[in-house]
């Protein structure tokens, strides 16, 4: 299966381009938010966690809902930038913008090397060319850009998924120990960074049947050996990474059979949609990778199982399993689709360079039946270059006009900084307020904030201490009713800040909690708004509710990051004055 081949020395500099402009998509807007860590997953896990550690003067992380591979990169990159334990805490606590700018930067860096790694892949399975092609399309795609703006474990994951992916393709084209090695780790490396990546075992069991299958002698021994060694090295990165899976045996297995319990939570997220996993991602595929790319990558799907099946074997299954495994869960993001992004761009980079040939042998007017990659005459190479050219556009640009939005976005004020701004101006300190679950506790602690996650409003309107319990983020929608404006009020708690993240989780789903959707109507009856900042330019409408663009502002109606921020001012009972 021809594709395009270019020199070595043409290569690097096309790849010195590609991770530099890369780099700079994921680090246009990265201090996005800060000091305060809106993203709800980044402002408690992973950075928190690692910090935690020196805190506990302990190295078990006492939390495994997710893997704490990439806790131990940061907590080990916090040693080496500021030399000790004090000095950690001590920074987070006073000048956490600079804590989770070197974090989020780590996040940006590991992507990267992703990058490289994947265009390694793409030239040991293909050419050299097809591994240029598969990276640019990672490197622009929406998801993988976001989301290196944040100190989370999804774009990190990549490097050591895109690592076991290049191991196994040396596995098939080789078969050497180092191959089997390299696989191994990454394997291991990526499970203790993210559960789901596993399914990059998948890749790696098809080059080893394939191996194992060819009928060379020696060939099924060698396979063996080779499992053994692959075996070892996952096992062993996967303990180096995620040590206390095993020395805490029974604290791993706890969360990690709570976590898999609140994934395949039917609809456990107020607001969720409701069409099913399956078609969430592939409508997720159209924007988090692009329509050209996902459509380019079911091409080359076909293609490669029809002409080479021991590529097929090895690039089309893990996606289609990860697609059907996730698609049956009760919950579902866009973001946890990549694990797979690296197969899907190469598949992506396959299709268009294999369509590119065959259209520029027609347009060169090669006799029918030619093969493919032979010479077509004077015309076919600039030809074929100039279809390359414009697949490439096709194939890119729909993630990089997305992805250049994004960073605007990102680099401009968050709704809830312009919030606090006001707030701080026009609200003295030590005033009663009440705010939504839209931040971080630390956002409000200039003013006494009622702490909305700890209690329910009784059916008689009054505060029940009986009924007092503490309630996630996700319920919160649950314990609201019109009553409570009215013990707001009764309370001296005159200012009520509202987002549209917690408002729009009700209004999409009215029939589960109609007492919120009441609560919100008398707000806007009862309470006059003194502040509003919009998330979207002038003439843009309200983007409709989503767990994936209400938190990544994909869309371009977008002008800022944030939900619509509302500051509600009660007039009834004490806050008459």
């Amino acid at each position: 299966m021809p594709t395009a081949e270019i020199p070595r020395r043409r290569a690097w500099p096309v790849l010195g381009a590609i991770l530099i402009g890369s780099l700079a998509l994921r680090l246009w807007g990265v201090s996005s938010g800060l000091p305060y860590a809106y993203n709800t997953d980044e402002a408690d896990h992973f950075l928190p966690r690692a910090v935690a550690m020196f805190e506990h003067h302990s190295l078990n992380p006492h939390y495994f809902a997710n893997p704490p591979g990439f806790t131990y990169v940061l907590h080990f990159l916090l040693v080496l930038y500021y030399g000790g334990a004090g000095a950690v805490v001590h920074a987070f606590d006073h000048h956490p913008t600079d804590v989770y700018t070197l974090a989020r930067v780590a996040s940006a860096l590991l992507g990267v090397a992703a990058l490289w790694l994947l265009y390694a892949t793409g030239a040991r399975l293909f050419s050299r060319g097809l591994g240029l092609l598969a990276a640019a399309v990672e490197a622009v795609a929406f998801l993988p850009v976001f989301y290196a703006h944040l100190a989370l474990n999804d774009v990190p994951t990549l490097a050591p998924v895109t690592l076991s992916l290049l191991g196994a393709a040396g596995v098939l084209r080789k078969g050497r120990a180092r191959d089997y090695l390299l696989a191994g780790i990454g394997l291991g490396l990526a499970c203790a960074s993210k559960y789901t990546a596993g399914i990059v075992l998948v890749a790696l069991v098809a080059a080893v049947a394939a191996r194992y299958l060819e009928g060379e002698p020696g060939a099924g021994r060698r396979a063996l050996g080779g499992v053994a060694l692959a075996a070892a090295g996952s096992v062993l990165a996967f303990f180096v990474a995620n040590p206390y899976a095993v020395l805490d045996y029974s604290a791993f297995h706890a969360e990690l059979v709570h976590q898999s319990t609140l994934s395949s939570e039917s609809q456990g997220k107020l607001g969720a949609p409701k069409q099913g996993g399956l078609l969430y991602y592939l409508w997720s595929l159209t924007w988090g990778l692009g329509w050209v790319p996902a459509l380019a990558a079911l091409g080359g799907a076909v293609a490669v199982w029809r002409s080479q099946p021991r590529l097929g074997w090895l690039l089309v299954p893990a996606p289609l399993l990860f697609l059907a495994f996730m698609g049956l869960e009760g919950r579902y993001f866009g973001r946890w689709l990549l694990p797979i992004f690296p197969i899907l761009c190469l598949l992506a980079a396959l299709f268009a360079l294999l369509l590119a040939g065959a259209m520029a042998r027609r347009l060169a007017g090669a006799p029918a039946g030619t093969p493919v990659g032979a010479p077509v005459g004077r015309r076919g190479p600039g030809v074929r270059i100039a279809l390359i050219a414009c697949a490439t556009l096709l194939l890119c640009g729909q993630g990089l006009a997305y992805s250049v939005h994004s960073d605007l976005v990102l680099s401009r004020a968050d709704t809830r900084a312009q919030t606090r701004a006001w707030m701080v101006a026009h609200i003295p300190p030590g005033t009663r307020i009440v705010v939504e679950p839209v931040a971080p506790d630390g956002w409000a602690t200039r003013w006494l904030k009622y702490y909305s996650l700890v209690s329910e409003i009784s059916p008689a309107g009054a505060l029940d201490p009986s009924e007092q319990r503490v309630v996630g983020i996700e319920e919160y929608e649950r314990t609201l009713a019109p009553a409570l404006i009215g013990y707001y009020e009764r309370g001296g708690y005159c200012f009520i800040v509202s987002g549209s993240t917690q408002s729009g989780r009700a209004f999409a789903d009215p029939q589960a909690v109609p007492l919120a959707v009441a609560y919100y109507r008398a707000l806007q009856k009862q309470g006059e708004v003194v502040f509003r900042a919009s998330p979207y330019g002038r003439s843009q409408r309200p983007v409709a509710f989503s767990f994936d663009w209400s938190f990544d502002y994909y869309p371009l109606a977008y002008h800022r990051p944030g939900p619509t921020m509302t500051i509600y001012r009660l007039h009834g009972g004490r806050c008459r004055r």
